[in-house]
């Protein structure tokens, strides 16, 4: 049989006309039989792979049974037409998603990487006793549907947290647990039925933010952000009917600016005038490095009309894909019952060790230690861009867990960090955070995962880059 070779194994348990039909089937999967070409008689096989006319039959028998072969009597057994399988050789390479945000997923935070909490301080043996303990109870747990809203624990300890950390009055029935920041935008563009209509996002913001409401078809409106914040005055001579603002009022993203308090009563004013919505991703929460945080936007909403979104990406690690959207009480049963239909919260046992977590107090404290930790390696990663940096370029600090590297109109910063990658290092282009055409160019430069013994030379090699 030209173009294929069957060997048996007498000795697996698997019955030889098994074995004969698999390989068969194999070829002519992967075209090495040809469409219409004729199989070996059943005396010719048996005789080649000494074994009996019958158990050849029986492998023939099933290959025409399932359309991989057509017995034609006195003409013999030959190949059905049929679409060749492709090996994955064969298949294109898959796109990467969003390139501008992410690298490859699953490998380790590399040096100057955003988004990602400290992979070194992360106290692993604490979490990983929490992780299984709590897995064995979920395992225990009644074969039943767990409440689509989240686990009754954790949204109760964030509830408590919100209160103490962030100044959120709120009861758990308005938390709703979620997969991280995107789970939550999803459901409040469902919840809240906005359709078309427009939208305000900060200039510069989170990429992901701007192509979610463009591709639920928002009309979006780009407001510039300035010291103090979100420029409300600027939003409202764009688009003053736009239905919902998503903004990140403790610290700016990327530009780390805590937005005034004369902004934040604007803002609530204009939401409460136009009955529009406000989205608060409150993604670093408590994570600030220098002075006192800002209470959350929602502390100050007595309208209903913030909407407050966290995450345990940036604090605990972003594979647990587990957020959080509090909703004013009146529209706690509409998106509890948006949750059940269409979204229910991630895997209890993940639930159940972050609720631990919180409960325990280790939350309190792990967030205080990595506070200290960002603050130093952020000082070191400043002292070293100043001393090595040139006159083209401006070293900021962003008040965030980054650092700027402003450059001048002339380099293209994606071009930069592209060459950045190939040699290991991952800073965040500056310019597509921006939605108007006078993009700003720099980079953005992540603290958490920097290894001070390696850092100056890692500096030295990036603002080569940059010259």
């Amino acid at each position: 049989m030209a173009g294929l070779s069957i060997h048996l194994d007498h000795a697996r348990k698997i019955p030889l006309a098994t074995q004969i039909y698999s390989a068969i089937r194999e070829g002519i999967e992967n075209g090495r039989l040809a469409s219409g070409s004729r199989l070996p008689s059943w005396q010719n096989l048996a005789a080649q792979l000494g074994v009996s006319r019958g158990t050849v039959r029986v492998a023939y028998g099933r290959l025409v049974a399932e359309q991989f072969a057509l017995g034609l009597g006195p003409a013999g057994t030959r190949v059905a037409a049929r679409q060749l399988r492709f090996s994955m050789s064969d298949r294109s390479r898959e796109e990467p998603l969003l390139p501008e945000l992410f690298y490859d997923f699953g490998i380790a935070p590399r040096v100057f990487q955003m988004g990602v909490p400290s992979q070194d301080a992360f106290p692993f043996k604490l979490w990983s006793r929490l992780l299984v303990r709590e897995t064995r109870g979920a395992a225990a747990l009644p074969v039943t549907y767990p409440d689509p809203r989240g686990d009754p624990q954790l949204r109760k300890e964030i509830a408590a947290y919100l209160g103490l950390a962030r100044g959120i009055r709120c009861d758990s029935s308005q938390v709703i647990v979620t997969g991280g920041f995107s789970g939550a935008l999803g459901l409040v563009i469902q919840g809240l039925q906005l359709g078309t209509k427009g939208a305000w996002i900060e200039d510069p913001c989170f990429p992901l933010t701007r192509t979610a409401l463009n591709l639920a078809g928002m009309l979006v409106t780009a407001v510039p952000v300035d010291a103090e914040g979100l420029d409300v005055i600027a939003g409202v001579r764009a688009a003053a009917g736009a239905s919902l603002a998503v903004v990140t009022a403790g610290q700016q993203a990327p530009l780390g600016v805590t937005m005034s308090l004369s902004r934040r009563l604007a803002l609530l004013a204009w939401a409460r005038r136009n009955d529009a919505w406000i989205v608060e991703d409150d993604y670093l929460s408590e994570l600030q490095l220098t002075g006192r945080v800002a209470p959350a936007l929602a502390s100050l909403d007595h309208g209903g009309r913030v909407l407050h979104v966290g995450s345990f990406s940036k604090t605990i690690s972003p594979s647990l894909r587990l957020g959080f959207l509090v909703v004013p009480p009146e529209l706690s049963r509409r998106f509890g019952e948006l949750v059940a239909c269409l979204a229910p919260a991630p895997a209890a046992a993940v639930q159940r060790a972050v609720a631990e977590f919180l409960r325990q107090g280790h939350y309190f404290r792990h967030l205080c230690r990595m506070k200290r930790l960002y603050a130093t390696r952020r000082e070191s990663l400043l002292n070293c861009l100043k001393d090595a940096a040139s006159a083209s370029m401006k070293v900021q600090s962003t008040g965030g867990l980054a650092v700027a590297i402003l450059l001048p109109d002339t380099m293209s910063d994606l071009d930069i960090a592209s060459r950045a990658l190939q040699l290991g290092m991952a800073p965040t282009p500056l310019s597509p955070w921006y939605m108007q055409p006078s993009r700003r160019q720099g980079l953005l430069l992540g603290v958490t995962n920097l290894n001070e013994r390696r850092l100056k030379a890692d500096c030295r090699r990036l603002l080569e880059l940059v010259r």
